[in-house]
């Protein structure tokens, strides 16, 4: 098989209805649509998802994972349940794609030749754009991943919370220092020996992670602009959620203290950013956000020194 299309699915059962057939569609209209599957994994769904993926999409495969693992654990089940259950082995090429992406006719296609065509390159995006007003790019990975000397995540099209209007002024191939786990097409071979995304983070940010430790073994990244997908964005916790908020603080802690290379100096600097962001939740009246902040320090110091 040249690409498993996986979509991770939790009580998402309206996200299928809405997004899966763009999905089923534009797989089937590719000229290599018998080498490319959609999978849809069920990470312990209690909704009617899996009725509505039985009656509704019978021809997607289904993957049923006996609980919720999560965004990053439950992906490497899935592609180890998919990499185990094929008579030809794992797929070249493995898609993640979120359950509330919508995906035009042509979308893979640019995708899978830059990676035909660029053996050096481990991973690569679309341009992601707004599901809900198409002509601007999407917060979650927009036309591209970068980490700024302190380890903050931002990319071409977004900084922060504001995001560009397409004008094509990323048109061109761009290498990136991550690609967004909304839309990550991905060598599986390298993913699985890389070791997946982890598990620990549970959801946000994994994928930042993966795409570091992949660029510390040599392998790099592209944005292939010539694909576009529009992301709904914020399906499953809004960005002001403070549940959000501390899996990306403590999960962006964990990353640098893995990933980086001037880790103290970083995570020094850190430590005083943090709890200044943490006061200005609280001085703006968003005391659940400031807990949620010293939460995910504490849990971070808890997961790396035990104590």
């Amino acid at each position: 098989m040249k690409c498993s299309v996986i979509i991770l699915n939790w009580n998402g059962a309206q996200m299928l209805r809405t997004y899966l057939p763009s999905v089923v569609k534009s797989c089937q209209k590719s000229a290599i649509s018998d080498q490319i599957e959609v999978v849809v994994a069920d990470n312990g769904s209690t909704d009617d998802s899996l009725e509505v993926l039985q009656k509704e999409f019978p021809t997607v495969r289904t993957i049923i994972l006996d609980k919720n693992y999560g965004f990053a654990e439950g992906y490497n089940r899935a592609i180890e349940a998919l990499s185990g259950s094929s008579i030809e082995g794992e797929s070249e090429y493995t898609v993640l794609l979120n359950s509330d992406v919508e995906t035009p006719e042509g979308w893979l296609t640019p995708l899978l030749d830059y990676m035909d065509a660029h053996p050096e390159v481990a991973a690569v995006q679309p341009k992601i754009r707004s599901w809900r007003d198409k002509r601007f790019f999407e917060h979650a990975g927009a036309a591209g991943g970068y980490l700024n000397p302190l380890g903050y995540p931002y990319c071409r099209g977004r900084r922060f919370g504001r995001v560009e209007e397409d004008h094509g002024q990323y048109d061109t191939v761009a290498e990136i220092e991550w690609t967004s786990g909304a839309c990550m097409c991905v060598r599986t071979k390298i993913y699985k020996e890389s070791g997946g995304l982890d598990a620990s983070f549970f959801a946000h940010m994994e994928e930042i992670d993966l795409c570091w430790r992949m660029r510390n073994q040599g392998w790099k990244l592209a944005c292939v602009p010539a694909s576009t997908v529009y992301h709904l964005g914020g399906g499953s916790l809004n960005y002001g959620n403070p549940r959000k908020v501390y899996l990306n603080f403590r999960n962006n802690l964990l990353m640098i203290y893995k990933n980086s290379r001037w880790r103290w100096w970083v995570l020094s600097v850190r430590f005083f950013l943090d709890y200044a962001a943490a006061a200005m939740f609280l001085i703006t009246g968003k005391k659940d956000s400031a807990k949620a902040v010293c939460q995910a320090r504490r849990d971070y110091r808890k997961m790396v020194h035990g104590k």
